[in-house]
């Protein structure tokens, strides 16, 4: 269903203009494996997906700037992306994972390299167990406060929303990837996204506008996601971030986890044209493609 027409919900208006400086704040880089081996234990093979073929995706869309996450099949080996954010230069910036044997060096050298975050599983550490969580967050925001990064947070919505205290009490800034995963087939009426528009209003949360391919599983919830973007953006519109997700990893259906699953097939064009069309305000639109990311990650300084 992702694939097909668009609805009028789902389609934007694409000849609205990208602001200048415009930010999409989640991408991955996939080197050859030969230079870039993958975990031995990964829940995905993807293809390649070059800085090249990244530069010709900002050209495309008039995106000046751009944000490289950390895939998971890399662990805590941020080779690829450290390689690619010097290919970029200072256009790019890096959003990496770690554990605690990652040496403070290391994170000293990916500052300079132009890395602003650090991204986190909470379903790996403790689903059911907010304390788990704040011990697991306090300890990695201990050593991330110094160097002036965030945490990126991935988690079920009702995980965030259960863990809304603790991420509300970290000293430093906080992400939530691909709407936090909020689900359109349960409305705009659910629970969790009440919890995390609160933490987004208050300051203490970013909300990443990324992917609604991932949280919309017809083109009729897509209203849906226009609801939630519309409801972010009245709640702190300064803690607005959006992104597409290129280059849409996927794991195909009886597919191995070491062989390789297409990318999905995802019009980049139409998912910035329903930003734009949902929130309309050009100085809304400036906030949220170039204000917003330039001041989390550090845009408008040298690396």
């Amino acid at each position: 269903m992702q694939n097909s027409g668009d609805t009028s919900d789902r389609a934007g208006n694409a000849s609205r203009p990208v602001p200048d400086g415009a930010c999409d704040c989640h991408v991955h880089v996939i080197g050859p494996v030969a230079r870039y081996p993958m975990l031995r234990e990964r829940a995905y093979t993807p293809p390649e997906a070059s800085v090249e073929a990244l530069k010709l995706h900002l050209a495309q869309h008039r995106l000046s700037r751009t944000v490289l996450i950390q895939p998971s099949f890399y662990g805590t080996d941020n080779t690829c992306l450290l390689d690619a954010l010097h290919a970029l230069g200072g256009s790019g910036r890096g959003v990496a994972v770690i554990d605690e044997q990652t040496p403070d060096a290391e994170l000293a050298s990916m500052t300079a390299a132009g890395v602003r975050g650090v991204r986190v599983n909470l379903e790996s550490i403790g689903v059911r167990d907010p304390a788990a969580a704040r011990r697991a967050l306090d300890a990695l925001a201990v050593r991330i406060a110094p160097l002036g990064w965030h945490v990126q947070i991935y988690a079920a919505s009702h995980v965030l929303a259960a863990c809304a205290d603790v991420i509300a009490a970290l000293p430093v800034p906080v992400v939530l990837d691909h709407f936090a995963t909020l689900q359109c087939v349960k409305g705009a009426e659910q629970p969790d996204l009440a919890v995390l528009a609160e933490l987004v209003r208050s300051g203490r949360a970013y909300i990443k506008l990324s992917a609604p391919y991932r949280i919309a599983t017809q083109d009729a919830e897509y209203g849906v996601v226009r609801q939630f973007m519309r409801c972010f953006a009245e709640a702190n519109p300064a803690r607005v971030l959006w992104a597409s997700d290129w280059p849409h990893t996927d794991r195909a259906p009886g597919r191995l986890p070491t062989e390789v699953s297409p990318f999905r097939t995802i019009d980049d064009g139409a998912a910035l044209a329903l930003l734009l069309d949902t929130l309309q305000d050009p100085a809304l639109q400036r906030r949220v493609l170039v204000e917003n990311p330039a001041a989390l990650y550090g845009f408008h300084t040298g690396i």
